[in-house]
């Protein structure tokens, strides 16, 4: 580089700013000629994003092992790499930052000494040798869960890719934590010329905060919102193979339906074009049967939450379904999905003499809306409780049919929403099922901490257990047996469902599902680390449902069991739930 590009002498000698270390980085280039724009990059470049701090490299290769440890479900490389480059990028800033505080503490008149190359190059032996022994254990502990939950065991060539991601991850996020930590010394330095260096230095990181924080969430979270709805909306416009416009009156999008096909959306479309059929119940049951009513409305189908839940009470109207034996209230995930064996499972039971009903208020993908969408949930289950209710109360109580309400996942956070308590909830309705409930679901909240000392938080057991009762499989209740009983509320979770057990308090506090009996499905090796296991239990949330049935958010064969156990239909006996259970699918 001449010169002339330069805009400096060779061989003159320039000091910059201080390091994160408080040592001087002397740089051949300008001190007495002006230095040109690219020469400044350069230097910039070098002081700010090229340094690392060995406080937070330690740290940082400590979290990092430790991400390799198991939590509940089972990771693949590509998930691993995540979090373990997450985990390492948590734990530099966190030894940076002590680093940072201790020489802040001390106040020293001279340089703080850095480390020197045999330090780093010890370091990274260290990391190296540490780093493959961690892997080895990582695969005993997958090889544990996986069998435990009957998984196929990771191929040889999962370990070099979770290094590969896991050192772009990393270094990915250290380079955007530099230039951050850069901008503030730079806005530092600035206000140094005007108050003291201490005060500046606070106000700076102030600033760099609230400018982040209103950065993320009005730009980056609105556009990427934006994205995401657009590239979602896309999949909603299509239809699941198995999907066919109805030639039935009692199905929304069919004949004489208020509802058209189109504003459905896909998962609106499967709804109404699957379950079983007249020939099929019948055949189970083994009387005549009667067709199904099953109801639904897309967010195209109306404007808003209120408009949409009045046109599923118009089509209820429509169909005649107030006259059926029961009527099933479902609140749907994201995009507008219902596990298919709680709708069928109820159809068998009352031989078609059903209606149900259900509405979309999303585009996104169960785990995405359930960080994002909990108000749209909310909303939208109030919204279609409140206007079947309405229609149901013209009717003489003794004429009305029974009422269920039902969901799963975000599902379940949405059909709580209508009730401010337990009590309200079983004098409103004949019965709930909610699968894999959040940690948003505030009925389920008040249950679970409220719970019989003793008693495991995976499987609680609420005042005497008997109106209210949780389970994991079908065994967990007892046989039906034609009495009367008072369960009329049944949440069915796993112990190992990180939907259920995700929370931002995983960050700083350790879990009751740790801290006490462990599920049958959780490792005993399974630790609670700071900041590592929420970033585990956030990556188990993305395969969440990759998992087979009794495990994760997988749930199928507890479905039959937990209604029949919850309305005790006439004529129904253990072995028909055994029955049942084959014909059922999730999707």
């Amino acid at each position: 580089m001449s010169e002339s590009e330069t805009g400096v002498a060779p061989g003159d000698t320039v000091v910059v700013a201080e390091a994160d270390d408080g040592t001087a980085l002397p740089e051949t280039g300008v001190g007495r000629a002006e230095p040109g724009r690219l020469y400044r990059l350069g230097v910039w470049w070098q002081t700010n994003i090229t340094h690392f701090s060995y406080a937070g490299a330690v740290v940082g290769t400590l979290m990092m092992w430790l991400s390799f440890t198991p939590s509940l479900l089972p990771r693949g490389p590509f998930f691993q790499g995540v979090v373990a480059g997450g985990a390492a990028a948590v734990g530099y800033a966190l030894g940076t930052f002590i680093a940072f505080l201790a020489r802040y503490m001390i106040s020293r008149d001279e340089p703080w000494p850095r480390a020197g190359a045999k330090w780093w190059s010890g370091l990274a032996a260290v990391a190296a040798l540490g780093t493959v022994g961690m892997l080895y254990l990582y695969g005993y502990w997958q090889n544990q869960i996986r069998d435990l939950m009957g998984v196929e065991h990771l191929s040889w060539s999962a370990y070099p890719l979770i290094v590969v991601i896991g050192v772009i991850f990393f270094v990915l996020l250290v380079v955007i934590g530099q230039l951050w930590g850069a901008g503030v010394r730079a806005l530092t330095a600035r206000l140094n010329r005007r108050i003291p260096p201490r005060i500046s230095a606070v106000t700076a990181a102030a600033v760099a905060i609230v400018v982040t924080v209103f950065l993320v969430n009005g730009v980056v979270a609105d556009y990427g919102m934006r994205a995401l709805n657009s590239s979602f909306a896309a999949l909603n416009g299509e239809s699941t193979p198995d999907s066919e416009p109805p030639t039935s009156t009692l199905r929304s999008g069919g004949p004489e339906s208020k509802v058209s096909w189109p504003s459905l959306g896909r998962m609106g479309r499967a709804f109404v074009s699957t379950g079983p059929t007249v020939e099929q119940l019948t055949e189970f049951n083994g009387e005549p049967a009667t067709e199904p009513i099953r109801v639904y409305a897309g967010l195209e189908s109306a404007d808003g939450p209120l408009a949409t839940a009045q046109l599923v009470a118009d089509e209820l109207e429509r169909t005649g379904a107030f006259d059926r034996e029961l009527i099933g209230i479902g609140m749907t995930t994201g995009t507008g999905w219902i596990n298919r064996a709680t709708v069928d499972s109820l159809e068998y039971m009352y031989n078609g003499d059903t209606a149900m009903a259900s509405m979309q208020y999303s585009m996104l993908p169960s785990w995405l809306s359930f960080l994002v969408d909990t108000e749209r949930a909310r909303q939208a289950g109030v919204a279609l409780f409140e206007a079947i209710d309405i229609r149901l109360r013209r009717i003489p109580e003794a004429e009305r049919p029974l009422v269920v309400v039902f969901g799963e996942s975000l599902g379940s956070f949405g059909g709580e929403a209508p009730f401010g308590s337990m009590p309200t909830l079983l004098a409103r309705t004949d019965g709930a099922l909610f699968s894999g409930p959040t940690f948003s679901n505030t009925l389920w909240n008040d249950v679970t901490r409220d719970r019989r000392p003793g008693s495991p938080e995976w499987q609680p057991v609420y005042r005497y257990g008997d109106q209210v009762r949780f389970i994991a499989e079908g065994g967990d209740l007892p046989e039906v047996d034609g009495q009367p009983h008072d369960t009329r509320v049944v949440y069915v979770q796993h112990a190992s469902d990180p939907i259920s057990w995700w929370s931002p308090e995983l960050i700083l506090n350790k879990p009751d599902w740790l801290r006490e009996q462990r599920g049958p499905d959780v490792l005993a090796s399974t630790r609670w680390i700071p900041f590592v296991t929420f970033l585990q239990v956030s990556a188990d949330m993305a395969v969440a449902a990759n998992v087979p049935d009794g495990h994760g958010h997988t749930y199928l064969a507890a479905i039959p069991a937990a209604w029949a156990w919850i309305l005790t239909p006439e004529g129904w006996t253990p072995e028909k739930t055994a029955k049942l259970i084959p014909r059922l699918t999730r999707d």
